[in-house]
């Protein structure tokens, strides 16, 4: 599908697509697509009016119907899927299957969060005093803002809208300004489940296009109780301070440095087939991908043959045509970055295959995956570079493995690959990973929206997708009742008057 023609399909006209001044670049080969009209920061306060006025309006909805535009949005989703994954291809670059992937991603968190419009559950708490009873409720809380990256242009926001929406509370959507047609495309989706669900409050999903100046107005306003924002760590060190500062919520996921540990039991040709997927996918610009490789001694020799010879046979080019497993890397800053850090880690001894500029692929930023051997975690390795870049280390025990693997900033996704139980338990004890994501015998890529996202330590803490990270997106309340004719205090306190 050409550009033209993909960008047709998602709804867009021409009129849409000219006139502006944010200049958006495919990947797959440099073209420039769109020249968008940007939002005026000094519109930022009316669009978090419009939102804050939404908020109190729907949060009085019940939350089985509002489950209801949910469940709608699911469905245009699904309707829409080939078109908005093929958008996802032109604008980030992902291989076709990676880029319906994306949507499908969409479409779960839309059925998981319909279910959950009807399961807001609080807890009955037993009271020490005679004739009360104490209970935890959840409300809605109010605007929710949700800067993305380019890596994910949609799946993360719908983490976030998915459950928001049910929630009862509006958002705002503040999409990288190297993917924002992606999130034009879905709020053309939204609409049209607006329009079935037929008395939504006007604002409950705005999209704003642009640089950092709007999301630094969603960062400082009061009116924006609950901040999302995906990123790198540089961005969270600045966005988590801010709202924090105004007492505001932050669900920070940031960076990954994520790790897997081989052991002298593991199937290796499994073990293969997660490295290359985890490693290369999305040209190694997934949070969750792996960058570092921890081998046990005996079997490290056999396992990088492995691994290169494997590598040596992926197709690389446009991400559209068949057979294609290895897309562009975002933009030419990234295929710098990416030898820069080849370069670094020469420097500190390690041995580099691959991960040359790809040949004959022209006008994109192409380049074929590097395994590097190092001789220790260096400091080029306790780095995150968004490329497709494995380090591999080799180790003696288990104990000097989980030292290795945690031994980083990062703290997102983790795995194992072990037969031995005594070592995938030990793995996923609290002596063993220390990431927010721990997998035996899978990659650290490829997270099911059933569990909750997100990682430690530099990687933000936040949560956000499955389980209970809904409790992100609403206020609690401890309430107290008082049915009987008495006034007892709590603790046995005595007030007589």
């Amino acid at each position: 599908m050409t550009h033209s023609a993909a960008l047709s399909a998602a709804g867009f006209t021409d009129a849409e697509l000219t006139g502006g001044t944010l200049t958006v670049r495919s990947p797959i080969d440099g073209a420039e697509v769109a020249q968008l009209v940007e939002t005026p920061a000094a519109e930022m306060l009316a669009v978090i009016a419009r939102a804050k006025s939404a908020f109190t309006a729907w949060r009085k909805v019940p939350a089985p119907r509002r489950g209801e535009l949910v469940r709608l949005l699911g469905e245009e989703l699904r309707a829409a899927k080939d078109e908005l994954g093929a958008l996802v291809t032109l604008e980030a670059g992902k291989i076709t299957s990676e880029g319906l992937g994306e949507v499908q991603e969409m479409i779960d968190i839309c059925d998981f969060a319909v279910g959950l419009s009807r399961q807001l559950y609080g807890l009955t708490i037993a009271s020490e005093r005679p004739g009360h009873r104490m209970a935890e409720t959840w409300h809605p809380i109010g605007p929710v803002g949700v800067i993305t990256a380019f890596n994910f242009p949609v799946a993360p926001w719908a983490w976030n809208a998915a459950l928001a929406l049910v929630c009862g509370d509006p958002v705002i959507w503040k999409p990288s300004e190297k993917t924002p047609l992606c999130a034009l495309a879905t709020l053309k989706i939204f609409e049209r489940a607006l329009i079935r669900f037929g008395d939504a409050p006007e604002g409950l999903l705005q999209v704003v296009v642009g640089g950092a100046e709007l999301g630094e107005a969603l960062v400082a306003s009061r009116d924006v109780p609950v901040l999302s924002a995906t990123g790198s760590t540089r961005m969270g060190r600045a966005v988590g301070p801010k709202v924090a500062e105004r007492f505001g919520r932050a669900i920070l996921e940031l960076g990954g440095n994520n790790a897997m540990i081989v052991a002298p039991s593991a199937d290796l040709d499994m073990a293969l087939r997660a490295i290359v997927f985890s490693a290369v996918g999305t040209a190694g610009q997934r949070c969750t991908s792996l960058r570092r490789l921890i081998v046990h001694e005996s079997i490290r020799e056999e396992l990088v043959a492995k691994i290169t010879a494997a590598y040596s046979s992926l197709a690389i080019g446009d991400p559209r045509a068949e057979g294609t497993l290895i897309g562009p890397l975002i933009d030419k800053a990234a295929l710098k970055g990416m030898q820069a850090a080849l370069e670094a880690a020469q420097a500190q001894g390690g041995k580099i295959h691959g991960g040359a500029i790809a040949a004959g692929v022209t006008g994109g930023a192409y380049a074929a995956p590097a395994v590097v051997e190092m001789p220790a975690q260096t400091e080029i390795v306790r780095e995150e570079t968004f490329a497709p870049i494995l380090y591999v280390m080799g180790y003696e025990t288990l104990d000097q493995a989980i030292a290795l693997q945690n031994d980083v900033p990062q703290g997102l996704s983790s795995c194992i690959f072990t037969l031995d139980l005594r070592e995938a338990e030990t793995f996923l004890s609290a002596s063993g990973s220390d990431c927010g994501i721990a997998n035996v015998n899978i990659g650290p890529s490829g997270a099911e929206i059933g569990g909750a996202f997100g990682g430690e330590k530099e990687t933000g803490g936040g949560r956000e997708s499955g389980s209970d990270a809904w409790k992100g997106y609403m206020r609690r309340q401890t309430n107290t009742v008082n049915y009987s004719s008495e006034l007892p205090l709590a603790q046995g306190v005595k007030f007589d008057i």
